[in-house]
């Protein structure tokens, strides 16, 4: 066996074990990190622990950290989710739970995680959790919320997927299948990312569900395609970039970051 291999193996050992769930994809790869508590992102060989004001970046192969970044909690109060793209990292940002809600985009070096710029959104549909990338575009979730971090008028059937242009430019909205709204309640859709088969799979805040939504060409309405079991509950993901159907999500109450083989959807 190769030492990388080798060395995810005792790994994998050694984490403590993920809340088993009956049917759940099978895990291959769990890394301990104290940032996992909002997120993670990968780029194939690394992975970023997602916390509200803070980044780790994990080595898949040792499970050490090599980078981190601790922003000012008054500046960053909720960093959500994250991607790579473009030799960046990316992050959803909002206010949450003060209000009105109101979002940044946040772009890191993902080399040494030094913060580079934001996009101000100001306030939108709802507070963003999910901003990645796909043919040509950017997707953002406006998440909405019953209670705290919600906004008056509007609960977490308010939450809406927006297709945005280069310059973070609002250009077409998609509301979320009543039936995945009733799972989000109360809270909404924390986490998004594409998948191997082009169709956009989400996650909520609780529940051990990957939701793998198809997006029509006309109408409005995302159609729920697919209800995955995974070992976590909710937050943001990640879809490995080098290893087809392999999802990183994280265990919040164990801090770990894990990886699953998922099979793909039909």
């Amino acid at each position: 066996m190769r030492p990388d291999r080798i060395v995810a193996a005792f790994l994998l050992c050694l984490a403590s074990p993920v809340s088993a769930q009956e049917g759940a994809a099978p895990v291959a790869l769990r890394i301990d990190a104290a940032e996992a508590n909002q997120g993670v992102a990968s780029d194939g060989t690394h992975v970023y622990a997602v916390d509200n004001s803070r980044i780790g970046k994990y080595a898949m192969a040792t499970g050490k950290r090599v980078a981190e970044w601790q922003g000012d909690p008054a500046r960053f109060p909720h960093i959500n989710s994250c991607m790579t793209w473009d030799r960046q990292l990316v992050c959803a940002a909002s206010n949450y739970p003060s209000v009105p809600q109101t979002s940044t985009v946040e772009f890191f070096d993902p080399r040494t995680l030094r913060h580079v710029r934001t996009v101000d959104l100001g306030r939108g549909p709802g507070s963003l959790t999910v901003i990645t990338r796909h043919a040509g575009k950017w997707w953002a979730v406006f998440a909405n919320y019953d209670g705290k971090g919600g906004e008056p008028g509007r609960d977490h059937r308010h939450t809406v997927l927006v297709q945005m242009d280069d310059r973070f430019r609002q250009q077409k909205t998609w509301s979320f299948p009543p039936e995945l709204l009733e799972k989000f309640a109360p809270k909404s859709c924390s986490g998004g990312s594409w998948g191997p088969d082009g169709r956009l799979y989400v996650t909520g805040h609780d529940r051990t569900e990957l939701y793998g939504l198809d997006v029509p060409p006309e109408g409005s309405a995302l159609k729920l395609a697919a209800t995955i079991a995974i070992g976590t509950a909710g937050q943001a993901i990640a879809w490995d970039p080098k290893t087809p159907w392999r999802l990183w999500s994280i265990s919040r109450d164990r801090k770990m970051l894990v990886a699953s083989d998922i099979a793909p959807a039909q």
